[in-house]
C-alpha cells in the first residue's frame, strides 16, 4: 500500500471516532427507543336496554266521521218566527230549535174540531131515531123502512165523525211541525235561514245540520296480511285503537267496532271503523288523524332508536362491554316513537351507544360521556 492510501484510511479513522466522540457526548448513558403512544379512546353515549311490555301496534292514516247527522227541514210551508239555538252550538236531543208560524194551522184546527162535534150531535140524534124506531117495529107501530133508514142515518153520520176526527189529528201533527226540535244530540251547524224567511217542505237546502260529536267514528286502512291477527285481537277483547290530532297532544282512545266485510283488490287493503267515546271533542268529524291499532303486548328488549344504525348486511347496535365496543347485528321488530323494540341482538341491562357512532369499530375502546335510563 502506498503513502496516499494510508493518509486516507488514517483520515476516515479519525473522522469515525470523531463522530462516536460527539454522538457519546450527546446521548446519555442507558437511553431506549421511545415507548408507541396508547390507544385514543372514543368519547361516546350510552342508553341501557330495557325489556319491557310493548304493543303490537300498526299505524295508520284515518278519517273522522260522525255515527249521526240530521239535516233540518221545514215539514209545513210556513214563515220562520224564531230561531232558538246559536250557530255552532252544542244541543241535546229534544231542545227547540225552530219555531214556525202556526196561526193557520190552529185556525184550521178549531174549524175541525167544530165539525167533530157536530157530527157527534148528530150521531147521538140518529142513535136515538134508531132506538125508537127499534121500539116501533116491535109494537108494529111503524114500517120496518123508517127502521132501516135509521140505521142508514147513524152509520153515515159515524163515519162523516170518524173522518173529521182523522181530519183534526192530521192537523194537529201539522201544528207539531210548527216547533222543530232537535232530533239527536251534538253540534249544529249555522242557520242557512232566519227569522222572518217563508220555508217550504221542498226546499232543498236544510235550515241547519246536526252531527253526533260524541261518540264518532275513526276508519282507517291496514294491510290484509294483518287481517287474522287482528280478527284474533277483536274476538278476544285485546284490541284498542287510539287517535291523535296532528298538532295536538290530546289522544283519544276507543275500540275496533267493525272490520269490513271485503279486502280492495286494487291495494290489498282492508276498512277498519273503531268506536271512540270522545267526550271532550278531541275528534272533529271529517279530520284527519294518525292512529295507532294496539293488537296485543310482547315481552321484548327496546333501546332509543338512535342505537340503531343500518348497514348493507342490516341493522346493528354497538354494546359497550368493559369500554370496548362490540358490533351486534339486531333484528328489528317495530318502531314505537322514539323507542325501536328488537327481536334479538341485544339483552336486558346492555349499555348500548346512542352517540358517538361516526368514529366507532367493532372492538374499539371507548370513553363513556353519560349513562341513563331509556325511557318508553
Amino acid at each position: 500500500m502506498n503513502k496516499g492510501a494510508l493518509a486516507i484510511a488514517a483520515v476516515l479513522v479519525a473522522a469515525a471516532g470523531g463522530a462516536y466522540a460527539t454522538r457519546n457526548l450527546w446521548a446519555p448513558q442507558g437511553a431506549v427507543a421511545q415507548a408507541p403512544a396508547p390507544p385514543r379512546l372514543i368519547a361516546v353515549e350510552v342508553d341501557t336496554a330495557v325489556k319491557k311490555s310493548t304493543p303490537v301496534r300498526i299505524e295508520a292514516l284515518g278519517t273522522v266521521m260522525p255515527m249521526a247527522s240530521v239535516a233540518i227541514k221545514a215539514r209545513v210551508d210556513s214563515e220562520i218566527m224564531a230561531v232558538h239555538f246559536a250557530d255552532g252550538a252544542r244541543v241535546k236531543q229534544g231542545d227547540l230549535l225552530i219555531t214556525l208560524d202556526s196561526r193557520s194551522i190552529e185556525a184550521q184546527i178549531l174549524q175541525a174540531e167544530g165539525n167533530v162535534a157536530r157530527d157527534k150531535a148528530q150521531l147521538e140524534g140518529a142513535e136515538r131515531d134508531l132506538k125508537r124506531y127499534t121500539e116501533l117495529v116491535a109494537k108494529g107501530a111503524t114500517a120496518i123502512t123508517n127502521l132501516d133508514n135509521a140505521k142508514t142515518q147513524a152509520a153515515v153520520y159515524a163515519a162523516a165523525m170518524k173522518a173529521n176526527e182523522a181530519m183534526l189529528k192530521n192537523l194537529q201533527v201539522q201544528l207539531s211541525y210548527a216547533t222543530i226540535r232537535a232530533p239527536i244530540a251534538g253540534r249544529i251547524s249555522a242557520a242557512s235561514v232566519k227569522v222572518g224567511n217563508f220555508v217550504r217542505s221542498a226546499d232543498l237546502l236544510p235550515i241547519a245540520t246536526i252531527i253526533q260529536t260524541a261518540p264518532v267514528y275513526v276508519s282507517f286502512p291496514i294491510p290484509q296480511i294483518q287481517l287474522p291477527a287482528l280478527r284474533d285481537a277483536v274476538a278476544e277483547g285485546a284490541s284498542s285503537v287510539e287517535a291523535l290530532v296532528p298538532g295536538d297532544t290530546k289522544r283519544a282512545i276507543g275500540r275496533v267496532a267493525m272490520i269490513e266485510n271485503t279486502v280492495d283488490p286494487a291495494t290489498g287493503m282492508v276498512n277498519v271503523r273503531a268506536d271512540m267515546a270522545n267526550e271532550n271533542e278531541v275528534l272533529w268529524p271529517g279530520s284527519l288523524v294518525q292512529t295507532y291499532l294496539n293488537m296485543r303486548n310482547e315481552e321484548l328488549v327496546t333501546v332509543p332508536s338512535a342505537a340503531v344504525q343500518a348497514s348493507q348486511t342490516g341493522n346493528y347496535v354497538y354494546v359497550i362491554k368493559n369500554d370496548v365496543a362490540e358490533l351486534h347485528p339486531v333484528k328489528v321488530a317495530r318502531t314505537l316513537g322514539s323507542v325501536t323494540v328488537l327481536e334479538s341482538g341485544v339483552a336486558d341491562g346492555d349499555s348500548v351507544v346512542v352517540n358517538g357512532h361516526l368514529q366507532l369499530t367493532n372492538g374499539a375502546r371507548v370513553a363513556v360521556r353519560g349513562a341513563k335510563k331509556a325511557d318508553g
